[in-house]
């Protein structure tokens, strides 16, 4: 008689992240949808490489605040550079999706409803937007969460990818 192992591999841990993307496609200029191969990136492959490369954390501090390994950290941190290397070189798309993660807020700014870049539901608005569902249009200005500092907002440039001149934090649409 012939002995099996039926064991199961253990299921894979849930990953920690913190950012989700607003824009998760990402294809080259004039050439159709039709034509493109997809590149498929994963949210903790993103987060990884948001992580390190964006936010300049060491791997070992990376793979705590998404409760991994830092070898398992380094593992998505590879797939996620070869995938956006494979997409650059061969004139493929890059499409944002899927993975095992649990999205988590941000602790230590505001009440953790808009992953800190303003785009919380807001206690007010009802939940649809911070003027009621109306747009903000191109003028006013950026605020610093931490501070309080203004910048004039940009126009084509979400006020969350500007730092604050005075303390370096993100800014929010004011």
């Amino acid at each position: 008689m012939a002995i099996t192992n039926n064991k199961m591999p253990r299921p894979r841990r849930c990953r920690r992240i913190f950012f989700d993307p607003e824009v998760t496609y990402f294809k080259p200029t004039g050439i159709p949808l039709r034509h493109l191969e997809d590149s498929i990136l994963t949210k903790e492959e993103l987060e990884a490489i948001r992580l390190i490369d964006l936010e300049n954390i060491s791997q070992s501090k990376a793979g705590k605040q998404m409760k991994i390994s830092q070898p398992t950290l380094s593992r998505l941190l590879t797939s996620a550079r070869k995938k956006i290397a494979d997409a650059l070189i061969n004139a493929k798309a890059i499409k944002i999706q899927g993975g095992n993660y649990k999205m988590v807020q941000p602790t230590g700014r505001g009440l953790g409803l808009g992953r800190g870049r303003g785009l919380g539901a807001g206690r007010a608005a009802g939940g649809r937007g911070r003027m009621g569902g109306i747009a903000a249009g191109p003028g006013g200005d950026c605020v610093c969460p931490k501070c309080g500092a203004k910048a004039s907002h940009q126009i084509g440039v979400p006020c969350y990818n500007q730092k604050c001149p005075k303390c370096g934090s993100p800014m929010t649409r004011g």
